[in-house]
């Protein structure tokens, strides 16, 4: 769990370091950044997959496969952002 001592802002860059830096799949930098984060959280039973009952804020990616959100530097596909239901 990191105790908000990170400098990083960008979760894409924050998954391409994890994929380049530290050799992780695409498949695990995305369970880090959703279902493993809420774990660390203490919150997997609420909120961090997709499952009827949980709470759940969703972004929209205009790509064609999730690797290009972790090798795509520079790179922000974003085409919508659902939070809290809005």
């Amino acid at each position: 769990c990191n105790p908000g001592t990170s400098p990083l802002t960008s979760l894409l860059l924050t998954m391409n370091m994890a994929a380049t830096l530290f050799g992780l799949t695409v498949d695990e930098c995305l369970a880090g950044v959703t279902r493993e984060a809420a774990r660390a959280l203490g919150w997997l039973g609420r909120t961090g997959t997709l499952e009827a009952g949980k709470s759940a804020d969703l972004a929209i990616w205009d790509i064609e496969r999730p690797a290009e959100l972790v090798y795509r530097m520079g790179f922000n596909p974003l085409h919508a952002r659902i939070w809290r239901g809005q």
